[in-house]
């Protein structure tokens, strides 16, 4: 094998490492899926990829490789090039790779050969890398013994698998907190990012020895992101762990995430006029996602109290009174959905403690 392609057996390194990695594919592929140290900077727009596969199907390779040097040639091919150029001076070490590492793989790496530079390109583009993440995430609960974190709302699982080295956090990968309140300001990743990124910490676990892997209960979708099925499969069948909280504890936990952090978000990007209406479309939106397992009455009744504490909030910079809402909430939804779900888990129960026992249990193991 030539010296200037990667092989397949330095995919782990790649993502372990976080090594710089050029993708020349059209921006309409990089935006369906990436890797996170991945920079798209493609050898075609487009609608010249467009052009170029119509010619393919119409007139054969050929014909669709001379259009695609008349549509990038002249300045367009030099401005590339120099992007191409500024990337790997900033990452000397760098890489480059298209779909499959063929014929856009082998035309950047000999444009940027002209130009000085000679730039390994990845064997298999991104399929085959792609496949790699896919079979890390099926494989990973057959390596290391799952446990599953389960607790009524508001307890702090998340807080909790944070602080825990045998975990990976499902929600943090998601950027969702995985409950109708759950959604986070920047927004979710793609499926395809989420699952790649999923590998990608899976395979960060691995790399850390440990001897078993603690996630979060979750439900298949963490907003809009699906957990893989074979891994979601899994889960459902690992122990679980309880973790406990008070109602004293949990309604301050669930007013900083739901009021405090969610607003202050919002003022930050938006100002304070329209970020205080994003946030009250947000609390406002969230509750209208539950309506039909709430009711009509119950969802009239929260409603009220959400618009009385957002009135006070916005009058009196007073934030209390989201704490009516909130403990309505927990009260006739939150609390008995999740002691539904567990009772549905209780063969699986293999502890139940507060914070301090499950970290004190844990470490015992």
């Amino acid at each position: 094998m030539s010296a200037n392609i990667i092989p397949a057996s330095h995919y782990r390194d790649i993502f372990l490492s976080g090594h710089p990695i050029m993708d020349v594919r059209a921006p309409i592929e990089f935006n369906k899926g990436t890797f996170p140290n991945a920079v798209n900077l493609p050898l075609m727009t487009d609608s010249e990829r467009q052009k170029v596969g119509t010619c393919y199907k119409e007139r054969g390779q050929d014909a669709a490789i001379e259009l695609g040097h008349q549509l990038v040639c002249g300045k367009v091919k030099a401005s590339r090039v120099e992007a191409w150029k500024a990337f790997f001076e900033a990452h000397p070490q760098g890489y480059l790779y298209c779909f499959r590492g063929g014929l856009r793989s082998r035309i950047t790496q000999s444009w940027l050969k002209e130009a000085g530079l000679d730039i390994p390109f990845i064997e298999g583009g991104y399929k085959a890398m792609r496949q790699f993440l896919i079979d890390e995430v099926e494989a990973a609960p057959g390596k290391r013994e799952m446990l599953i974190l389960s607790g009524i709302t508001g307890s702090g699982k998340t807080d909790f698998v944070r602080l825990r080295s045998e975990s990976v956090d499902l929600e943090g990968i998601a950027n969702h907190r995985g409950s109708s309140f759950g959604r986070q300001h920047e927004g979710q990743p793609s499926q395809i990012d989420f699952e790649n990124r999923l590998a990608i910490e899976l395979m960060r676990h691995q790399e850390r020895e440990q001897s078993r892997l603690l996630l979060e209960d979750e439900s298949f979708l963490i907003g809009r992101n699906a957990i893989p099925n074979v891994f979601f499969e899994q889960m459902q069948q690992a122990p679980v762990l309880v973790l406990t909280a008070t109602l004293e504890e949990r309604l301050p936990r669930l007013l900083d995430d739901y009021v405090h952090k969610m607003h202050s978000g919002y003022v930050e990007r938006l100002g304070e006029e329209a970020g205080f209406a994003a946030f009250t479309e947000f609390l406002l939106g969230s509750l209208k996602g539950i309506y039909k397992r709430l009711g009509g009455k119950q969802h009239s009744e929260v409603t009220e109290l959400m618009q009385q504490a957002l009135a006070t909030q916005q009058s009196r910079n007073d934030t209390s009174g989201h704490l009516a809402w909130i403990s309505l909430l927990l009260e006739s939804y939150y609390d008995p959905m999740y002691h539904y779900q567990l009772g549905k888990k209780a063969a699986r129960v293999r502890f139940t403690g507060t914070h301090a026992e499950m970290h004190d249990y844990l470490s015992s193991l």
